[in-house]
């Protein structure tokens, strides 16, 4: 066997194999000597076909097996001669091969690229500075009672105000004839909530009950109906009534009623508590991304594109998940996707540049998860869920489950390296620079 491996584009690289071919013959005999055993041919007894028979009826379903048994058993020892690792499934290029003649193929993949590390240390990142969210503990404490808010009319003389539910009678003209699907009577409209399209609940906002008017808007664009995406339409409202909600005082009652078994005051320190962790972990991880971007800048590295196309597939496929699961339809999500391109392109490569580099420094520090890291790492679960720990191994005893944690725990250990020799700045949040920009 003779291979030759050629640069061909950045990090593609294209391996040349020529197989001799007495190789291929042999390769060739193998395959027919297994269907003369195997098939049975009308005339001859199982095994016993003449081999001139089985070459004519099988030759065209055999070349094609060669062809694979022989790129299987030498492309592995070509990448192992010419000591080249792929990091992507190859191309293969290659003319059908026949009994009297060598076998060429060429494999076309890419490899990882030259990691070099730059500067890892003193690394300059901002961080946000942790200042316990009143807003948020105000706004949860409102959620719960809301939760639990009875329904009264609007008694006073007043116009609707956002929170109010409107209850009303309304028409929908598009080009000025009815449209389709777009009258409602007697409905209840929660102002504020965003369940007509933008401008509608603010046109009612300002009514008094028996008060009509009309409002006019535009369909969004693109819209799920692509015939009415972009139009104006005129909706004759009128207001018949109007609730607002009240809600219950922060008691030992209301508290008991949503499971918990506390007092008001041992509630509401629980409810800081969480929402203190919560922030901690929403600035640490936001810290995280910061100080891998940083380390992204210092430390440029090639991005080989098979990787690229399937980072980037995946932020596509993960954020279509997440949007479609908040309402958003199909014509929305591509006009977003075509937006926004060359941002799921720029974290994609961040994302792989990162990889690489982490990779990297784990090597040169050693830093690679050991069997000590996931021993501390499965007490910790099962402590922090409440799971047994041997269910929490039995988990992660799957590949891909193992994977992935084993990389994170690499990942943690170098960022906490990194974090030790930056140079952290910490400021107010409004005060952050990607805030700003």
């Amino acid at each position: 066997m003779k291979a030759q491996l050629q640069i061909t584009e950045g990090l593609q690289r294209k391996i040349n194999v020529e197989i001799p071919n007495e190789v291929v013959k042999s390769a060739f005999d193998k395959v027919f000597q297994n269907i003369q055993r195997n098939v049975e041919i009308k005339g001859f007894r199982k095994g016993k076909a003449p081999m001139t028979t089985i070459k004519t009826m099988y030759k065209d379903r055999v070349v094609g097996d060669v062809a694979q048994d022989l790129i299987q058993a030498h492309y592995p020892l070509a990448l192992k001669n010419e000591k080249v690792e792929p990091i992507n499934y190859p191309e293969f290029e290659f003319e059908d091969p026949t009994e009297n003649a060598n076998f060429s193929f060429a494999a076309i993949f890419e490899v990882r690229p030259e990691v070099k590390i730059k500067k890892w240390e003193g690394l300059e990142v901002e961080k946000e500075k942790m200042i316990f969210n009143e807003k948020q503990f105000e706004q949860t404490i409102n959620n719960i009672r809301s939760s639990r808010a009875t329904m009264a009319d609007v008694l006073e003389d007043r116009a609707a105000i956002l929170g109010d539910t409107a209850i009303l009678d309304f028409e929908g003209f598009v080009d000025g004839k009815p449209l389709e699907n777009g009258t409602g009577k007697d409905h209840n409209l929660e102002l504020g909530a965003k369940q007509f399209i933008d401008g509608f609940e603010d046109g009612v906002v300002g009514m008094k009950i028996g008060g009509t008017k009309t409002i006019s808007l535009k369909f969004p664009d693109p819209y799920h109906s692509v015939d009415l995406a972009g139009k104006p339409v005129d909706f004759k409202v009128k207001l018949t009534g109007l609730k607002k909600k009240v809600l219950p005082e922060l008691n030992d009652e209301l508290i008991a009623q949503i499971g918990a078994k506390q007092t008001v005051e041992e509630f509401k320190a629980t409810l800081k508590t969480d929402i203190e962790q919560s922030e901690k972990k929403r600035i640490e991880d936001a810290f995280k991304n910061r100080i891998v971007k940083k380390l992204v800048e210092a430390n440029p590295v090639d991005v080989p594109a098979s990787l690229m196309k399937e980072q980037k597939a995946t932020l596509i496929e993960d954020f279509k998940k997440r949007m479609t699961e908040q309402g958003m339809q199909p014509a929305e999500f591509e006009a977003y996707v075509q937006k926004w391109d060359a941002d799921f392109a720029t974290t994609a490569g961040e994302m792989i540049q990162s990889s690489f580099l982490i990779d990297k420094l784990a090597v040169d520090h050693n830093m690679i998860c050991n069997e000590a890291d996931l021993n501390t790492k499965f007490a910790e679960y099962a402590k922090q869920t409440g799971i047994e720990e041997p269910r929490v191994r039995e988990w992660y005893s799957k590949p891909e489950q193992m994977s992935r944690l084993t990389y994170m725990i690499t990942e943690e250990k170098v960022i906490k390296m990194i974090t030790e020799k930056a140079k952290v700045k910490e400021v107010d949040a409004k005060e952050l620079k990607e805030e700003q920009n």
